[in-house]
């Protein structure tokens, strides 16, 4: 004696799609796309920090020549904005190492270091009218301005990027989705140097005594 059992009829092909089509809309009402959103959001903040600060890097060495020819004497201040720039540049942090905090640490206190050796060289420059005067340091010192702004912008959505990010993970109802599916949404480090405090004290070339 045979026994048949039957075969459970399959799906019309439309019901998964429908199905699919029914469950999307609530996995993001309910924040699921939440976290890999914000997520992306501040390492796109976090690249066009990266833009600026390498544009600044990229300003330094003429900025350099430009203060050597009039003030060549000034070999220590030059010097110090070199090996500063070579520091800062040395110590690189892509996107999927914002979470580490030793990391971002060095980038940023090598970023606060070439702050303020610039700080330093162009108070330096004060002491040197014909400088202030040229016109190819016009020129840059207007583009460092410019690129010192575009990084306080970049730093600042940044942060907030961050903030936005961090606190979805520890807030409900995302909170629950990093827990038991986007399991590998770590915080991601912020700047913990206020713009203020990379600004260095005005330099005394002894005028004042």
């Amino acid at each position: 004696m045979t026994i048949r059992i039957a075969a459970r009829p399959a799906l019309p092909p439309v019901l998964p799609a429908l199905l699919l089509a029914l469950v999307l809309p609530l996995l993001a009402g309910c924040g699921f796309n939440t976290i890999p959103t914000q997520e992306e959001q501040a390492k796109a903040a976090w690249s066009e920090v990266l833009n600026q600060y390498q544009r600044r890097a990229d300003l330094i060495p003429n900025l350099v020549e430009t203060v050597k020819g009039y003030a060549a004497h000034e070999s220590e201040t030059l010097q110090a904005v070199v090996e500063a720039r070579a520091k800062a540049t040395q110590v690189t942090l892509p996107a999927d190492a914002l979470s580490n905090p030793e990391a971002f640490k060095a980038f940023q206190e090598g970023q606060a270091g070439l702050t303020s050796a610039l700080s330093r060289l162009l108070a330096v420059v004060e002491n040197y009218p014909d400088l202030k005067a040229n016109q190819n340091f016009l020129a840059l010192q207007a583009q460092l301005e410019g690129t010192e702004n575009r990084i306080a912008v970049a730093r600042r959505d940044y942060i907030e990027a961050v903030r936005i990010y961090n606190t979805s993970l520890k807030t409900l109802p995302t909170m629950l989705w990093a827990k038991f599916w986007f399991t590998d949404a770590k915080p991601f480090e912020t700047f913990t140097i206020p713009d203020e405090k990379l600004e260095t004290p005005k330099v005394d070339f002894g005028k004042s005594k």
